[in-house]
């Protein structure tokens, strides 16, 4: 970080934060407002915490008191709303964004999925040293690209205190699809718990925040739909590995409020819409640890773009946002009534809710909520295909031995292309070729509690981009990590070693081709986002696969990408569950 980046202010914090507006927080944001933003094309956009609209924008970054759920806390605000304002960009810009630190603590901007110069991207002890209380930080980087991204601390738990904001980047030129009203929906989790307390709490014990346990009457159905043996087996092999079956989210419903742009399922934000408009939603998914099923009963969406990138038209009932990631949908609502966005959690524990409607004020019903899952085979699979984990430092297989798999039931294998049968794809290197999807993907699965049948629901296999990324060459090398844990400990590591343990960097050779192989050892799902690159998801679309910033991998799951590392520096690469990542499930890429 150079000097030219900083301002200290000599001034007292009290002085300072009289002067929000001196530090270019506008009046208008002061006064709580949500200003309306018209885009170049005469779109129309709704965000309920105002906007600050580019190329040059001041950030003021504080602790203050503001209602949540109607009760008050002391969130983390930004430009004194939280979560943060639309920061609203255009390709093509040379982007001036002035972050002034009003903690008592260091703080930081990440800016999620921009491709910019690593001391830019805002990770403390990676590409800067973090902006000190009192400070000023200038982040300076051309816009080279478009569509929905977000931003957000990269600075302890402040991610989980409110320290968020979507960021929006408008194309140069037009867009391949066409719509009439845009609104963002960030999705977040607020817990009234103080953060850290939350991470102890997991520490000490394992599914501390599940209050969705199995009972006795769970017991007695599963006996009269499997049998006695087969229910006390299944039972016994969860209990060898000191789990449950129910460990679908580490953090729960039981201490999480599920917002939209702040706003809880109680307080109906409202989206508006004039009937027969084509309607864009922009849909974020900021939270610290949730997952959500997105869906608007009675409208189908047409998925538009993935992680800001556009893809292929796909229409879908439903769709699963993996924390960090983000997609839009466009929506066409011909009646003049309301509809219900509903974002279910996906351990069922609770759910964010909006509005779309023609009118303020109008609401509709609420779907019936659905029945937590239970995992099986799929979470259990990675120990099933013969990989030899002895050399996995730091992990406790030791409750895996001796469990015989072969009774579990009702788990659908077909999709589960690298299953013992299935022969591997390859070129003369022996290696699969670019664009293939990997043995022990399951892109066309959405993942745990969700049935195929019910509705249309969105899938990576379904992801398809519009053109080729330009970088058409094969991988050179192959690089694969494994995802690991210990849920009983709360120990998140990739290969066994939590991130104080690595000696050092993984390296990338400039501008080399790779494939980076991610193998889920855990039964848990990860988010996994890599900065400063593109990954170009190998779903077995061809030149066409789609890049994305952020890849879930599911429970035993084995996922590849291709990978162009054209950006010199260091960059931060991790799971994006925010307790996961500062259990140890972060490493550091150099590409040199």
């Amino acid at each position: 970080m150079t000097r030219s980046n900083i301002i200290t202010h000599p001034l007292s914090r009290r002085q300072v934060l009289k002067g929000g507006v001196a530090l270019g927080v506008g009046s208008a944001a002061a006064m709580g407002l949500s200003p309306a933003w018209s885009n170049p094309w005469g779109h129309t956009n709704a965000y309920a915490k105002g906007v600050e609209e580019g190329p040059e924008v001041s950030l003021a970054i504080r602790r203050e008191s503001l209602p949540i759920n109607g009760k008050e806390a002391r969130p983390i605000s930004i430009n004194h709303t939280s979560p943060g304002p639309m920061i609203r960009l255009k390709e093509g810009q040379d982007a001036v964004l002035r972050v002034t630190n009003l903690l008592d603590e260091p703080t930081s901007i990440h800016w999620h999925g921009l491709i910019l110069p690593p001391g830019m991207d805002g990770v403390p002890g990676v590409s800067f040293a973090g902006i000190a209380p009192g400070e000023t930080f200038t982040y300076r980087f051309p816009v080279r690209q478009n569509g929905t991204y977000w931003y957000h601390s990269h600075s302890g738990v402040q991610e989980q205190l409110g320290h968020a904001g979507p960021l929006i980047i408008d194309a140069a030129e037009r867009e391949p699809f066409r719509y009439d009203r845009e609104h963002v929906l960030l999705l977040t989790d607020w817990t009234f718990e103080d953060p850290m307390s939350v991470f102890r709490n997991l520490k000490t014990m394992e599914g501390y925040y599940n209050f969705q346990e199995r009972t006795i009457a769970d017991l007695f159905a599963d006996m009269r739909q499997n049998g006695l043996a087969d229910t006390v087996e299944m039972r016994s092999m969860w209990a060898k590995m000191r789990m449950s079956s129910r460990d679908i989210a580490d953090v729960t419903g039981s201490t999480y409020t599920y917002l939209i742009n702040g706003h809880s399922p109680e307080e109906n934000w409202n989206a508006l819409f004039k009937p027969g408009e084509h309607v864009r939603l922009r849909v974020i998914n900021g939270s610290a640890m949730s997952y959500f099923d997105v869906r608007i009963p009675g409208l189908k969406m047409t998925v538009v773009a993935a992680d800001g990138q556009p893809v292929q038209p796909v229409p879908v009932d439903e769709f699963r946002i993996g924390v960090a990631e983000t997609y839009d949908v466009l929506v066409s609502p011909e009646d003049d009534q309301a509809y219900t966005i509903f974002a279910e959690s996906m351990d069922r524990s609770g759910y964010a809710r909006a509005t779309l409607a023609p009118r303020l004020g109008m609401q509709a019903e609420i779907p019936e909520r659905r029945q937590i899952a239970d995992r099986g085979m799929e979470a259990m699979s990675v120990h099933m295909d013969g990989m030899d984990h002895s050399n996995m430092q730091g992990m406790d297989h030791s409750n895996m031995q001796d469990m015989d798999h072969s009774n579990m039931q009702g788990m659908d294998h077909s999709d589960m292309d690298g299953m013992a049968g299935e022969q591997r794809k390859t070129r003369e290197n022996g290696m699969l070729a670019a664009g293939e999807a990997q043995p022990g993907s399951r892109y066309g699965q959405a993942g745990i509690g969700i049935a195929p049948d019910e509705r249309r629901v969105l899938v990576y296999r379904d992801l398809k981009a519009f053109t080729p990324w330009p970088d058409r060459r094969e991988p050179g090398r192959e690089l694969e990590l494994h995802l690991t844990g210990n849920m009983e400990r709360y120990m998140w590591s990739f290969d066994g070693k939590k991130f104080s343990e690595v000696t050092g960097p993984i390296h990338f050779e400039k501008d080399e081709r790779l494939r980076l192989i991610l193998i889920n050892d855990t039964m848990m799902e990860h988010p996994i986002h890599l900065h400063g690159m593109w990954m170009e998801l190998e779903n077995g679309q061809g030149e066409l696969i789609p890049r994305k910033h952020t890849l879930n991998v599911k429970p035993g799951e084995r996922v590849s990408a291709l990978i162009t590392a054209d950006a010199e520096g260091s960059w931060a690469f991790h799971c994006h569950l925010l307790y996961h990542m500062d259990a140890g499930m972060f490493r550091v890429v150099r590409v040199s």
